[in-house]
């Protein structure tokens, strides 16, 4: 089983896809399924025990998978049964369930066991399961001490992770041959529990992967306040979202931070505060530029905003600063951006979309020319190139007012210290979602703002 961070994320298309090519390659869709059903068999033998296990079969490959495993575990001498919910209907999952010795029991008469494994229909289904299979799925499931499902659990929507019905939570997932949207995307993520691929041994090249631990720059020898990177951030309304930007850059690995249109003292001391006047981003030194956290969105507080965008100033449009912009003015813009929209500021900037969240994080990047940061439990950034990766590291506690002024600050640091908008972006969730974790429960901004130097240590 392998940890998927860092893993290419494939849609169900285009896993068949490739697994056309590694059949045109010469492996056999046989070859396949029973490297699938080895993956599969090993995994459920590490975590059962000993305890009998409960194989639901469906009619199509994904049955066929359940089938092997099924049949190498018995071989095992492993405690196992089937039940299945329809006979196959494919040629591959026919042979599978020829060479199975043992009884099959039907889905709606059979009793639970402490492992449940869901084989009935992964990627293969994309609409409600029915109520029966939803039913029994719950009734066997709820009743295991762990349940396990094969590449998506039944009912899950592969490519966008929609989970319509009643469906159950699973301990664990096993992706086959690639990560899926569905395991990435909620709903459905939450569906999956813990995710872990089973290689089976074809190429899952994507332009979309699982988001990984960053490699951050650090200090060397020669290294000073400003080739730390120096930040911008651009006081608003609300003068403490902006500050937790700035102190959130601070934190994030910035050498210099500024904060623009305030000037009374206060801590951090080490907070630099000007007025923002006509020379404010004139400081070469500048590496990137905060706006949005806090701002307004009064016809002041808009000509702030554009004359921030007047400046070549690489961006961090955030909050407020959202509500004031429209794609096509960025596009215009052009330059370095980093846009960080909530699901309603998405909306409102984007307009309702339809497909999965990575197509349309995907699309917004095109249309407005900027990196994209579509935030939420499965935050996803896109840049204009098409290239996405999805984080799966985020904390529910995170939903706190000021996370997302602390997240933007984080971005802000690494776009100053040179990285790429993409980059950058992925570096500031990455430290976002990890500092999270670390707080555990109940924290509030302030202290993620600081939890960020922690992350630093890591890399």
């Amino acid at each position: 089983m392998i940890p998927i961070e860092g893993q290419p994320i494939l849609t169900a298309a285009a896993m068949r896809g490739a697994e056309e090519r590694g059949v045109a390659a010469g492996t056999s869709l046989t070859t396949l399924m029973e490297r699938a059903g080895e993956g599969v068999a090993a995994a459920v033998r590490r975590l059962a025990a000993g305890a009998e296990m409960l194989i639901l079969c469906g009619p199509g490959n994904n049955g066929g998978d359940g089938y092997v495993a099924a049949r190498l575990l018995a071989a095992a001498g492993h405690p196992v049964r089937i039940a299945a919910s329809a006979e196959p209907v494919t040629a591959l999952a026919r042979a599978a369930r020829d060479q199975w010795t043992g009884p099959v029991e039907a889905l709606d008469a059979a009793g639970p066991a402490p492992i449940c494994v869901d084989a009935l229909f992964g990627i293969g289904l994309s609409r409600h399961v029915g109520d029966d299979i939803a039913h029994a799925l719950r009734r066997l499931v709820g009743a295991a001490h762990l349940g396990i499902a094969v590449d998506v659990p039944s009912g899950i929507d592969a490519d966008d992770g929609a989970a319509p019905g009643d469906l159950p939570t699973y301990d664990l997932t096993l992706a086959l041959g690639a990560i899926k949207p569905a395991h990435v995307l909620q709903p459905g993520a939450a569906r999956c529990g813990t995710v872990r691929l089973i290689d089976i041994g074809i190429d899952a090249a994507a332009d979309t992967h699982v988001l990984a631990p960053r490699r951050l720059p650090v200090p060397g020898p020669a290294t000073h306040k400003f080739s730390r990177g120096m930040v911008a951030v651009v006081k608003g309304r609300m003068a403490g979202a902006a500050q937790l930007a700035a102190v959130a850059a601070m934190h994030a690995g910035a050498g210099y931070v500024v904060l623009l249109g305030a000037s009374l003292p206060g801590p951090p001391h080490a907070l630099v505060r000007r007025p923002f006047d006509e020379d404010a981003l004139s400081d070469p030194r500048i590496g990137a530029v905060v706006i949005g956290p806090g701002l307004g969105r009064d016809d002041g507080m808009r000509d702030l905003l554009h004359r921030v965008l007047a400046s070549d100033r690489a961006l961090v449009v955030d909050g407020d600063a959202l509500r004031l912009v429209t794609p096509e003015m960025l596009a215009a813009r052009g330059g370095p951006i980093v846009l960080t929209p909530h699901a309603g500021e998405f909306a409102g900037l984007f307009g309702a979309y339809e497909g999965s969240k990575i197509d349309a994080a995907r699309g917004a990047a095109q249309r407005s020319g900027a990196t994209v940061v579509f935030k939420g439990a499965d935050t996803v950034i896109a840049e204009p190139s098409g290239r996405a990766a999805v984080a799966t590291n985020a904390s529910a506690w995170a939903s706190t007012a000021g996370s997302g002024d602390v997240l933007a600050g984080a971005i802000g640091a690494a776009l100053a210290a040179g990285l790429s908008p993409f980059e950058a972006a992925s570096a500031g969730v990455w430290m976002h979602g990890t500092a999270a974790r670390r707080l555990g429960p109940a924290f509030v901004a302030d202290d993620l703002a600081t939890a960020l130097a922690a992350t630093r240590a890591d890399r």
